[in-house]
């Protein structure tokens, strides 16, 4: 995973995924596996999903990079505390997934939880070919 800032003070995880490195063939694959992770977290529930790259080409004036295949976003929620009011601002959480060439950009914005972002830094490797291992988080 490579960390970098945002904007203050939040950094976001990315992982590069090598089509090769992976058996997922594509953007909707890797997405009902993240679902799969998702619905076997007893902490997390799914949201929706959201075509990014549907949704960009459509504006008037939207613009997307030329090397990007497919853009999806799932969203979801962990509900281990409700601290104060201000906590829903940080909420919910989404991981972004991108086709390019050769391919899959995996990336989400750290959480102020860091069992969340563990949760979702194993979703994220999961992706990858590992000898049969599952994201059971």
């Amino acid at each position: 995973m490579q960390q970098s800032r945002s904007r203050e003070p939040y950094f976001i995880f990315s992982l590069e995924i090598d089509k090769s490195e992976t058996t997922y063939e594509t953007v909707g694959q890797i997405l009902d596996h993240l679902k799969q992770c998702i619905e076997r977290d007893p902490a997390a529930t799914l949201i929706a999903t959201f075509d990014h790259l549907t949704h960009t080409r459509a504006l008037p004036n939207g613009q997307v990079q030329e090397e990007i295949l497919a853009a999806q976003n799932i969203i979801f929620c962990f509900g281990f505390t409700l601290p104060t009011p201000k906590s829903l601002a940080l909420r919910p959480r989404s991981i972004g997934v991108v086709e390019l060439p050769g391919s899959f950009f995996i990336s989400f914005m750290e959480a102020p939880m860091p069992v969340a972002n563990t949760t979702m830094e194993k979703w994220a490797h999961s992706i990858c070919n590992r000898g049969g291992e599952s994201a059971n988080a």
